[in-house]
């Protein structure tokens, strides 16, 4: 291979480092627009990776918007709602009749949904390296801007440099790339760890997602307390259930406690035919951050956008990364596609510089009231009196499946979605 193959086969108009959702879905709508990019991801596929594995509406949009197949042919299973279990209540809602979401979610495991994601943003045009490891920027001294990245490729090891003049870091929580420009977590916002793990069940063809409130740390006689945080099960449809817990470091407990242990405690504590013991274990019991509420900013800067995780776009309200992933990714395509459009380095940074704006506008004052509650629900009374007052009115909790999940009509929608527009829209914008 000539130098000049070598130097246009590393070279683009957009590097997007991490084949997640935000990655893929930003890579996925570049190449639709004509653009070349290349995707990079440090493992290979099928990966995996920590997560409830479960869809919400707001997912299941993003994915009909990419044209993947989600019938339960292509081994999807639907899910229609919410179980809510806590106080001693137990509550099923189904998920609203919206104009702008399906009613439905969807249950995928990750290994196989994140491949599909790469897969569909390389059949669009995107040129995807997998054993990818991303390691130092290229930096213009000049500029401070960034114009690549160095990487090792392949089995080998070898050292590449990529370059282009714009990056997208969809590198997950600990986005190394972005604290190699200098982007550090905010401390004033909150973080969550999930911890999961899978295990054959006769529950697994559940079709509501089920999300339990209260996590007992049962200590003893007289010494049970509860945990800031939630449980799920979520049936897979193929023999297993994935099951896990959520927890917010707004607690007092966060830093000392060992999830493992706690979600092993409260597993112990199900029904015995549910099949939630050691023995019908499938897999080992894995953790990962959940980077909440904008905790890294800005989300852009000096030629680098950041996306999913790596932007910190974790719903605070109930812990769901993926939908937020994908639609950033969505949304920094647009952007960047128009960027690349204008005539001048200062017109296309006017058009870089509207991206942080749009996810501000777009999320900013859901994402604080997201704070606010994450706050109270860090109070172990608070959590208690919401348990047993909120879960016996089934109107309330309506509005609350509304106002966890995201889901309502911007316009045209009932009462309640303009009521948690309007908080939405008068709360500041994180």
């Amino acid at each position: 291979m000539t130098e000049q193959q070598t130097l246009s086969e590393h070279t683009a108009d957009v590097i997007v480092v991490g084949a997640g959702p935000a990655g893929s879905t930003t890579a996925y709508y570049l190449a639709k627009a004509g653009l070349d990019v290349l995707l990079l991801e440090k493992t290979a596929f099928p990966r995996e990776k920590v997560c409830g594995d479960g869809l919400t509406p707001r997912a299941t949009k993003q994915l009909v918007a990419m044209g993947i197949d989600i019938s339960e042919e292509a081994g999807w299973l639907r899910n229609k709602g919410l179980r809510i279990i806590g106080g001693g209540v137990r509550l099923q809602l189904d998920w609203p009749d919206l104009a702008s979401y399906p009613d439905y979610g969807l249950v995928r495991k990750r290994d196989d949904f994140d491949e599909q994601l790469a897969r569909q943003a390389q059949k669009a045009g995107a040129r995807l390296y997998e054993r990818c490891n991303v390691g130092a920027p290229v930096v213009d001294d000049r500029t401070g801007r960034i114009t690549g990245v160095r990487a090792k490729l392949g089995e080998e090891k070898r050292e590449v440099t990529f370059h282009a003049p714009l990056v997208v870091a969809a590198d997950g929580n600990s986005t190394r790339l972005s604290l190699a420009m200098g982007l550090h977590r905010r401390e004033d916002r909150p973080m969550g760890v999930a911890v999961r793990t899978y295990f054959t069940s006769p529950r697994h063809e559940d079709d509501y997602l089920e999300s339990w409130l209260e996590l007992w740390d049962r200590r003893g006689p007289g010494e049970d307390r509860l945990l800031p945080g939630y449980g799920w099960i979520f049936g897979m449809g193929d023999g297993t259930s994935n099951v896990g817990l959520g927890v917010l470091n707004t607690s007092d407990s966060f830093k000392e406690l060992d999830w493992r242990e706690v979600l092993k405690a409260w597993c112990a504590s199900m029904p015995e035919d549910w099949g939630y013991t050691p023995e019908n274990m499938t897999g080992p019991i894995r953790g990962a951050a959940l980077p909440m509420a904008f905790n890294r900013q800005p989300h852009y800067t000096r030629g680098l956008l950041l996306v999913g995780d790596a932007g910190g776009l974790v719903n605070p309200f109930n812990g769901e990364g993926i939908a937020y992933a994908m639609e950033s990714g969505q949304i920094a395509a647009d952007v960047i596609v128009q960027a690349h459009a204008r005539s001048t380095p200062a017109q296309r940074e006017l058009a870089l510089h509207h991206y942080p704006k749009v996810l501000k506008e777009t999320y900013g004052g859901y994402y604080t009231l997201g704070r606010a509650f994450v706050k109270l629900i860090g109070n172990p009374k608070v959590m208690k009196i919401a348990t047993q007052r909120g879960l016996t009115h089934p109107l309330l909790m309506k509005f609350t499946l509304k106002m966890l999940a995201n889901l309502t009509d911007p316009t045209g929608g009932d009462a309640m979605d303009r009521i948690i527009n309007g908080l939405s829209k008068v709360a500041p914008k994180a």
